[in-house]
C-alpha cells in the first residue's frame, strides 16, 4: 500500500477510535461487513440479476446476492427486495423513475423540520425533476398529521413520502396511509435512519404500510454503506428492478452486495434485538440530563437514536457547538431545526445520536457522562 495512504488510514483509525462518536447517521461495522465490502467479489462484474445476468462466471454472486435478497425479505417481513442500489440517495431515485414522471407532484419532509434531500429539496434531483412539495413540524417539533393531510388533499400529490433523517420520534405509518389513500397518492417510506431500529423491534415497521420502503445499510443496521428497496405487490417488481438496472445504476457493487447479506444475517440474531433497544434507552438517558440543564430538545425527548438540539437562542450557532465539542474528542453534525433564524451553513441545531456508541457497548451511565460533558461544553 502506498505510504501516504497508509499515513491518511492511520490517522483516520486513530480518529475513530480516540472519538465519542455521536454522529447519527454513522456506525461501526463489524469486522466481517468490512472484510465482505473487500472481498474478492470486487473483482466481478454483474449486471443484471441472478439467472439473468449479462456476464458469464456469475454463479456466486447470484448465490450471494440471492441470500442477500432472502436474509433482506425474512428479516423485515416482506415479499421482494432489491439490494443493488449504490445509497439511499439511488434507491429513492430508482423508485421515482419506477412509478413517476417528471413534474408529477410529490410531498415529502421539509428539510429544515428533518427530512432528507433525497425527498423533494430543491437542490436534488427529486426537487429538480419533479414538482415537490414538503410538510413540516409544529412547534414542538411533532409531525402535524391533520396538517399534512389537508396539503395532500389540496395538492393531491402522485406520491408522499414519509421518513426522516433528523426525526427523533415514532412516525405514524398508519396514519401517512390513511392519508395516501384518501388523496390516492403513493406511499413511499425512507427508513434509513430507523431499518436498524426496526429490524430490532423497538421501533414500527412500515412495511405493512407503505406501497414501497428504501433504506440506507449502514446507520442503525450497522452494515456497509449502500441502499436496499423493498416491497410487496408482485406487480411492482419488474419496474423496480428495471428502474435501478438498466434505469439508474450500471453493474452492482458485489463486494458490497456480499457485506450486505452478512449485515442482514447480523440483524436476524437475538444479540441484535438488545442492541436496538439499548439505543434507544441511551439516547433517553441523554435527553434526561439535557432537560435537567434546560436545553432545549426538540419535542422533548426521543423514541429513536436521534436527539435533535435547538441552540436558536444560544450564542453558538450549530456549526460553532459542532466543532467546540470535535475540539474535546465528541463528533456531532451541525443541523437545522424548524424555521432556522440562521443560515444552511450555519445552523441553530446539533443533531446528535447513539447508534454507534452503543455498538462500542456502552449504558446508560456512560452516555449520562457524554451528555454531562456535552452540557459543559455548550454552557
Amino acid at each position: 500500500m502506498d505510504n501516504r495512504i497508509l499515513e491518511i488510514l492511520a490517522k483516520e483509525s486513530a480518529r475513530q477510535s480516540e472519538t465519542v462518536e455521536l454522529i447519527a447517521s454513522e456506525n461501526f461495522a463489524s469486522e466481517a461487513v468490512m472484510e465482505l465490502s473487500g472481498s474478492i467479489f470486487t473483482n466481478k462484474y454483474a449486471e443484471g440479476y441472478p439467472g439473468r445476468r449479462y456476464y458469464n462466471g456469475c454463479e456466486n454472486t447470484d448465490s450471494i446476492e440471492t441470500l442477500a435478497i432472502d436474509t433482506v425479505c425474512e428479516l423485515f417481513g416482506c415479499n421482494y427486495a432489491n439490494v443493488q442500489p449504490h445509497s439511499g440517495a439511488n434507491a429513492n431515485l430508482a423508485v421515482f423513475k419506477a412509478f413517476l414522471n417528471p413534474g408529477d407532484k410529490v410531498l415529502g419532509m421539509d428539510l429544515a423540520s428533518g427530512g432528507h434531500l433525497s425527498h423533494g429539496a430543491e437542490v436534488n434531483v427529486s426537487g429538480a425533476w419533479f414538482s415537490s412539495y414538503t410538510y413540516g413540524v409544529d412547534a414542538n417539533g411533532y409531525l402535524d398529521y391533520d396538517e399534512i393531510r389537508e396539503e395532500a388533499i389540496e395538492l393531491e400529490p402522485k406520491m408522499i413520502i414519509a421518513g426522516a433523517s433528523a426525526y427523533p420520534r415514532q412516525i405514524d405509518w398508519a396514519k401517512f396511509r390513511e392519508i395516501a389513500d384518501e388523496v390516492g397518492a403513493m406511499l413511499l417510506v425512507d427508513m434509513a435512519h430507523y431499518s436498524g431500529l426496526i429490524a430490532g423491534g423497538v421501533y414500527d415497521s412500515p412495511i405493512p404500510y407503505a406501497d414501497v420502503v428504501t433504506s440506507t445499510t449502514h446507520k442503525t443496521l450497522r452494515g456497509p454503506r449502500g441502499g436496499i428497496i423493498l416491497w410487496n405487490n408482485k406487480d411492482y417488481t419488474r419496474k423496480i428492478n428495471s428502474a435501478i438496472f438498466p434505469g439508474t445504476q450500471g453493474g452492482p457493487l458485489m463486494h458490497i452486495i456480499a457485506a450486505k447479506a452478512q449485515c442482514f444475517i447480523e440483524a436476524s440474531n437475538l444479540d441484535f434485538n438488545n442492541y436496538a433497544a439499548q439505543v434507544v434507552k441511551n439516547a433517553q438517558a441523554m435527553c434526561d440530563v439535557f432537560n435537567k440543564y434546560g436545553f432545549k430538545v426538540l419535542t422533548g425527548g426521543t423514541d429513536s437514536h436521534i436527539i435533535l438540539m435547538d441552540l436558536s437562542e444560544s450564542k453558538y450557532s450549530g456549526r460553532e457547538a459542532a466543532d467546540r465539542l470535535e475540539a474535546v474528542g465528541i463528533t456531532v453534525n451541525k443541523n437545522g431545526v424548524p424555521d432556522d433564524p440562521r443560515s444552511f451553513m450555519e445552523t441553530s441545531g446539533i443533531r446528535i445520536g447513539t447508534a454507534a456508541e452503543t455498538t462500542r457497548g456502552y449504558d446508560e451511565a456512560r452516555f449520562k457522562e457524554i451528555a454531562q460533558v456535552i452540557v459543559d461544553v455548550l454552557q
